[in-house]
C-alpha cells in the first residue's frame, strides 16, 4: 500500500470510527468499495451525491454501512491493484464512475459492479444490452452518442464560422473511438474537419493546445472521462489564454470558467447509483438491473468567459440554457 492510500484508509478509518457500529450489529454493516481514476478533489460534488442517495436510503456511513475509497490520483495503471484491494476488502459492491474494464472488471467476473457513469457501455463491449447487461456489471451511461453531436451543434451556434474543431480526451481510454466516430459523422454533415488531440499528463495538455494552435482549430470539445477531469484546470486555463471556445460535457468546468458545457447531470447519476447499491445489497442481481440512461440534462453557459473570448452568445441560445454565470 503507497503513502496516499495508507492515509486515505487512515482518513475513512477516522472517520467511521471503529467503535461506531455495536458489536452486536455488525452482521448488518454492508461494506461499499467506491474505485475513481481521479483524485478525491477532482470530484467531490460527486461523492456527497452518492452518499446523499445512500442516506436518503436509510445508509448511514459509519453506522450501517462502510465505504472504503480508492483515489488512482490519475495514474491509471494503478486501477486493478486498487480494484484488487477493494475485492480482498471483502466489499459487497463495487461503485466506480469508470468504465471497469480498466480495473474492477479485471479483479472481479462475479462482484456486482455498479457503473455511476459509464461511457458506450454496449461498444465498449461492457455488457450485452442496456436492459439486460448480463455478468456482474449494471449501472447508468452518462454518453450514448448523441450528446456529442450536441456539443458540436453548440459550438457551430457560438462559432459561426467553425471550419475546425479539436478534440481533447484521455490517452488510452477504450472508448475514445466511439467519441470520435459520433464526431467525426456530425462534422462531415455541417463540413467541420474534427481535430484529435490525446493526452496523459499536464505536460501533453500543453503540448496539446500548441499543436491545436498550429492547426489553426477555431474551437474545442472535451471528451468526458478521469483524465480531463484530472487535468480540467489546465485545460480551462490554456484554453482561455488561447482564445479557443471550448465545450464540456460537465457544468462543474463552465464553474471554473469553461466557457460552455451541454451533457447529463452527472450528480443526479451518482446518486440513483445508491439505488442500484440498495437493490444489490437487498438481494437483486445486477444481471436483472438495466443500464439506465440520464434524465436529466444540463446546458450550462459563463458569459464572463465569452465575453473574454469576444463572443456573442446567441439569445435563442441563452434561452435555452439551464444556466447561466455572468
Amino acid at each position: 500500500m503507497d503513502r496516499r492510500t495508507f492515509i486515505g484508509s487512515l482518513a475513512v478509518t477516522a472517520l467511521i470510527g471503529p467503535r461506531t457500529v455495536p458489536a452486536e450489529s455488525v452482521r448488518n454493516v454492508h461494506r461499499i468499495g467506491f474505485l475513481a481514476g481521479t483524485s478525491r478533489d477532482a470530484q467531490p460534488h460527486l461523492i456527497d451525491a452518492f452518499e446523499a442517495g445512500l442516506r436518503e436510503r436509510g445508509y448511514v456511513p459509519g453506522a450501517n454501512i462502510v465505504i472504503d475509497y480508492r483515489f488512482a490520483d490519475g495514474h491509471f495503471d494503478r486501477l486493478p491493484v486498487l480494484a484488487t484491494e477493494l475485492v480482498d476488502l471483502g466489499v459487497d459492491v463495487i461503485v466506480t464512475g469508470l468504465n471497469p474494464g480498466v480495473g474492477a472488471k479485471r479483479a472481479t467476473a462475479t462482484l456486482p459492479i455498479v457503473m455511476a457513469a459509464s461511457f458506450f457501455p454496449i461498444e465498449d463491449g461492457l455488457v450485452a444490452s442496456l436492459a439486460r447487461p448480463g455478468g456482474n456489471l449494471t449501472g447508468f451511461a452518462q454518453e450514448t452518442g448523441a450528446e456529442v453531436s450536441k456539443r458540436l451543434q453548440l459550438l457551430r451556434e457560438v462559432v459561426p464560422r467553425l471550419t475546425r474543431v479539436a478534440t481533447l480526451s484521455g490517452a488510452g481510454m477504450s472508448y475514445n473511438p466511439y467519441f470520435l466516430t459520433t464526431l467525426e459523422e456530425a462534422a462531415r454533415a455541417i463540413g467541420v474537419t474534427v481535430l484529435p488531440f490525446e493526452i496523459r499528463n499536464v505536460e501533453e495538455v500543453n503540448q496539446a493546445f500548441v499543436d491545436m494552435e498550429r492547426a489553426r482549430a477555431d474551437g474545442l470539445i472535451v471528451f468526458g472521462g478521469p483524465v480531463t477531469l484530472e487535468h480540467r484546470s489546465a485545460i480551462v486555463g490554456l484554453a482561455a489564454l488561447k482564445q479557443l471556445p471550448a465545450v464540456w460535457s460537465d457544468r462543474e468546468r463552465v464553474i471554473d470558467g469553461g466557457l460552455m458545457s451541454y451533457g447529463a447531470d452527472v450528480a443526479d447519476l451518482y446518486r440513483r447509483a445508491a439505488g442500484y447499491v440498495d437493490r444489490i445489497l437487498k438481494g437483486a442481481k445486477p444481471t436483472d438491473l438495466p443500464i439506465e440512461q440520464p434524465t436529466k440534462f444540463v446546458l450550462a453557459i459563463n458569459l464572463k468567459t465569452a465575453k473574454a473570448l469576444g463572443l456573442t452568445i446567441p439569445r435563442s441560445l441563452l434561452l435555452r440554457a439551464d444556466e447561466v454565470i455572468q
